[in-house]
């Protein structure tokens, strides 16, 4: 801290030198969000990008990411002080909401054009998908290594998990499951 010991330093005279810093000012680790919008995950999906507009508009370093067939980032849409127009231009650009999905393809896109860009050191992702993907699970396991061994913490939730009776019977479930950090039911907002 320079100034802080200049200060001191012409206070004090010349003969008190001491070494002086600063603390460290903490910042929330960034946040990467990957949202399925496929026809299964429709009615979770609009409830989530309400989550998504508030969370964008609440913290700092907050990238969000819709895929279905295709990967959309909506990071940039969302930022504003009214949700409806913000939610209505997300909804503008998306051409296959409630659509297929293609879990493997849309993660490798992430990985090839944004991982770099998004994930600092420490960040974590968020992968709201039920894990039914259309290509039966083709790619997914790579692309979720790779995703994994990129950021701090990949936490998947999955609104089918609120059964107790859940297994990933699907090939997209089965093969997401071993590459993410932790697993969490995700079918409301509490």
């Amino acid at each position: 801290d320079l100034r802080r010991m200049l200060r001191e330093t012409a206070a004090k005279g010349g003969d008190h030198l001491l070494l002086r810093h600063r603390d460290r000012a903490w910042r929330a680790p960034p946040l990467v969000v990957l949202c399925d919008i496929s026809g299964s995950m429709d009615t979770y999906a609009r409830m989530l990008l309400h989550f998504l507009y508030a969370l964008t508009n609440a913290r700092d370093r907050v990238h969000c990411f819709l895929f279905g067939t295709q990967l959309y980032n909506v990071t940039r849409m969302l930022k504003g002080k009214d949700p409806d127009a913000a939610i209505a231009k997300v909804s503008h650009k998306i051409t296959d909401w409630s659509g297929g999905t293609r879990i493997g393809e849309s993660l490798e896109t992430f990985n090839k054009q944004w991982a770099r860009r998004v994930l600092g050191g420490r960040a974590t992702v968020l992968l709201f998908t039920e894990g039914l993907d259309r290509e039966g699970g083709e790619g997914i396991g790579l692309a979720a290594r790779r995703l994994r061994a990129s950021c701090r913490r990949l936490v998947w939730l999955n609104p089918l998990l609120r059964y107790d009776a859940y297994a990933p019977i699907a090939a997209g479930a089965r093969e997401l499951m071993p590459h993410v950090s932790e697993a969490r039911a995700c079918h409301n907002l509490a």
